[in-house]
């Protein structure tokens, strides 16, 4: 399992011969590599709400490689409008499947505002199952118990949280949600790209160390791959 941060919180999984791209933010965020939108090659595009930080690169990549796009229902309208065909609309409790891939859509504690203003659905994160193991993203999302119940659906290989805080968890947070998922692996997701949510790197990777965890905090374009 092979896993790439392009900053803020977009990062593809490559598992089952698929690549799997969360919440690409690419051209508009400041933080990743101008050549970044052109590289990737999604199998499948999965999207946790529709903030423009997390959406706006989603129906140009979606046409351009054909993909399908798992994301929920009033997002799947949204795209749809700008042409999408291949976007699987689903709601929170639901699971997809692609193959040997399931992705099912959790709960998450946040917003949701499309780009042109409308609503955006349920704000969500997705517990992904391969047959390389299973991981979790949060999406954008406050502290919640909803996350105690995941651990069920576990063990999982990593999880990918948002640590940035004001607008999301912040890192001690985070490593709660870490330590009762009982992950040791975790990459952090949605910081330090605009001044709101800039953290500090050493004291974000002490809390996730102090609960058991180790805290990736990887430059955009670098990878981390789990054996």
């Amino acid at each position: 399992m092979n896993i790439t941060f392009f900053g803020h919180a977009c990062f593809q999984v490559q598992t089952a011969d698929k690549t799997l791209l969360f919440d690409p933010f690419l051209r508009p965020n400041p933080t990743a590599r101008p050549t970044d939108f052109d590289s990737v090659k999604p199998d499948v595009i999965l999207l946790s709400h529709g903030h423009a930080d997390h959406v706006a690169d989603a129906a140009d990549l979606a046409k351009k490689h054909a993909c399908p796009v798992i994301c929920n229902y009033e997002i799947s309208n949204w795209l749809a409008k700008q042409g999408v065909t291949t976007a699987i609309g689903m709601n929170l409790g639901g699971t997809v499947k692609l193959g040997d891939i399931s992705a099912k859509h959790v709960p998450a504690a946040h917003s949701s505002e499309l780009p042109d203003g409308t609503y955006g659905g349920n704000p969500g994160g997705f517990v992904v199952r391969s047959p390389e193991g299973a991981f979790y993203y949060s999406g954008d999302t406050a502290l919640i118990s909803d996350i105690k119940l995941l651990a069920d659906s576990g063990p999982f290989r990593f999880a990918a949280l948002s640590i940035g805080d004001h607008f999301t968890m912040g890192p001690e947070d985070a490593a709660i949600a870490a330590q009762w998922l009982n992950v040791k692996d975790v990459l952090g997701v949605h910081y330090d790209t605009f001044p709101p949510i800039q953290i500090n790197h050493p004291a974000a990777i002490t809390a996730f160390a102090n609960r058991g965890a180790t805290l990736h905090l990887l430059q955009p374009g670098q990878s981390l791959h789990l054996s």
